[in-house]
């Protein structure tokens, strides 16, 4: 059950991180994917989201790694 729910809320970070990609500037980027999830995330999804990128982030491409940092 959580694998589901952790490849889920890659699949979703993993999106948003395409709709924001900004011409190789990772950073911006990365900055609109951080607000976003800050903005309509629940609490849990941002912790389950932090815990899987703390184990090593499999699954998330390197704008979704980056905006975890951030957020």
């Amino acid at each position: 059950m959580a694998h589901d729910k952790n490849q889920q809320l890659v699949k979703m970070i993993n999106q948003i991180a395409l709709n924001n990609a900004y011409d190789d500037d990772v950073d911006r980027a990365a900055d609109a994917v951080a607000s976003h999830v800050r903005k309509f995330w629940a609490k849990s999804m941002k912790q389950d989201i932090q815990a899987l990128a703390d184990a090593g982030g499999e699954g998330l491409n390197e704008i979704a790694r980056a905006a975890v940092i951030r957020i």
